[in-house]
């Protein structure tokens, strides 16, 4: 923000996409209904001897002695694995989302005059916009089932089953994944607009919050391998009783990280500079970071991140376009601090 009386230093937001952790079991397709055949996936521990497939120095790889002695030596590896039974062809992953209302209130401001200003432009947002567009693309990327991720790929059939359970107004959609694309937000259909409809009405406050029972089921083939979330290894010790991998788990029962649930679910934003090239939409991040790519499409210095275009949003300036007010707007779904301190 611009260095002026109008500056929050202190500045956050509560997220308001908030999924569970997401539970794996196995099944099979034409029981995947009767809650009896769903059993819990665990992890499996693997002892493998690998080969060496690093890229290597000059002075091995051109050297035949030395990569033969370098090509020889054990590659040992203790790993994490997980993979359906011999007599289960179909995963499950169920999780619950609740959506929260409020994104107009920040949960902590520590500048008057800004909060005013910045309240006024998200309300008139909601009067205007509703969330119905930012909303159509979160229940897309329910309905396609984008937060299976690996586990999506090569799957037979996938069938999304969504319910509401907010008291006294349950509702439920079923949804065939393969035939809802990853890159497509045009889709439409009752359905898709029905669950949109419910996640605008949480998001802009006509109703307080929203919760869904979410569950996912993808026909991979019996005993194939499924893909857990991999747990962050800090400890770097090269000791030869570390595993070199570590899945995910709740309970001995594999699982899936909240946010990397959270973060397709927010994978909507096809409004960034480089998208007629990439054809590719991006989670909602605040410089469009894409970690895997070591590339942040929403630069500063072409004016199209968060910030620049927050500063703007929050004065009620009106911004180029009403995709660049969508995305501003699913940053604060998203949550986050985003302060700014007085001093040069």
């Amino acid at each position: 923000m611009a260095k002026n009386a109008n500056i929050a230093s202190v500045l956050a937001f509560e997220k308001k996409l908030v999924p569970s952790d997401g539970f794996m079991y196995g099944t099979t397709w034409q029981e995947r209904n009767k809650p009896e055949s769903n059993k819990p996936l665990v992890l499996r521990e693997k002892s493998v001897r690998g080969t060496i497939s690093n890229r290597l120095k000059p002075a091995i790889k051109d050297d035949p002695l030395k990569l033969n002695a370098e090509v020889e030596k054990p590659n040992l590896q203790r790993v994490d694995s997980c993979a359906l039974g011999e007599d289960q062809d179909t995963l499950k992953l169920h999780f619950t989302l609740k959506v929260l209302s409020g994104v107009q209130t920040p949960s902590a401001c520590n500048n008057k005059a800004f909060n005013e200003t910045y309240s006024q432009a998200a309300n008139d947002y909601i009067a205007t916009e509703g969330f119905k567009a930012l909303a159509k693309r979160y229940a897309i990327n329910i309905a396609n089932a984008r937060f299976l991720w690996r586990n999506r790929v090569g799957a037979e059939h996938i069938e999304v089953q969504v319910k509401k359970l907010n008291q006294n107004s349950e509702k439920n959609w079923t949804f065939d994944a393969v035939k809802i694309g990853l890159r497509d937000f045009e889709t439409t259909s009752p359905d898709i607009d029905e669950l949109a409809a419910e996640i605008a009405k949480a998001l802009s406050g006509e109703e307080d919050f929203l919760l869904l029972e979410i569950s996912a089921f993808a026909q991979i083939g019996f005993a194939q391998d499924v893909y857990p979330s991999e747990e962050l290894v800090l400890d770097k010790s090269t000791a030869k009783d570390k595993k070199s991998k570590i899945l995910y788990h709740i309970n001995n029962v594999a699982g899936m990280h909240s946010q990397k649930i959270g973060n397709a679910l927010r994978t909507i934003d096809t409004w960034y500079p480089a998208y007629p090239e990439t054809q590719a939409p991006i989670a909602i991040e605040p410089y469009g970071a894409v970690t895997n790519l070591g590339i942040a499409y929403r630069n500063p210095k072409a004016k199209a991140d968060f910030f620049t275009l927050f500063d703007r949003f929050a004065c009620s300036e009106t911004l180029a376009t009403k995709e660049d007010a969508h995305y501003v707007m699913a940053v604060l779904v998203r949550g986050g601090v985003f302060g700014e301190s007085g001093k040069d």
